[in-house]
């Protein structure tokens, strides 16, 4: 007959010593969460994220004159559409229907 053995419990070891001068961190110490994710609410229009092929010359010009040249190519764009838009008339252009 075989005997039965049992295995020992592992000694209890705390590894947290008590350092006076570096006490725990507690709910107190650390103050309310706070998350911060993005911009937050936006206070001008959504702009439209797309991809647009410049000539080089063209973006080296607007890059060349400092920080912001994007914002600066859009208010070159919104010129030119506001001049033709009240520079003159619009006209439609009529197609030939084959008969």
């Amino acid at each position: 007959m075989k005997l039965a053995t049992t295995a020992k419990l592992p000694k209890k070891t705390s590894t947290k010593v008590a350092d006076p001068d570096n006490p725990a961190w507690t709910e107190d110490m650390l103050g309310a969460p706070v998350l911060k994710r993005g911009r937050g609410p936006q206070t001008t229009p959504t702009k439209v994220l797309t991809s647009v092929r410049l000539d080089a010359d063209i973006l080296e010009f607007f890059k060349s004159q400092g920080s912001g040249y994007q914002s600066r190519i859009n208010e070159a764009l919104r010129m030119e559409v506001n001049r033709n838009l009240t520079g003159r008339p619009r006209t439609t252009t009529r197609r030939r229907v084959a008969a």
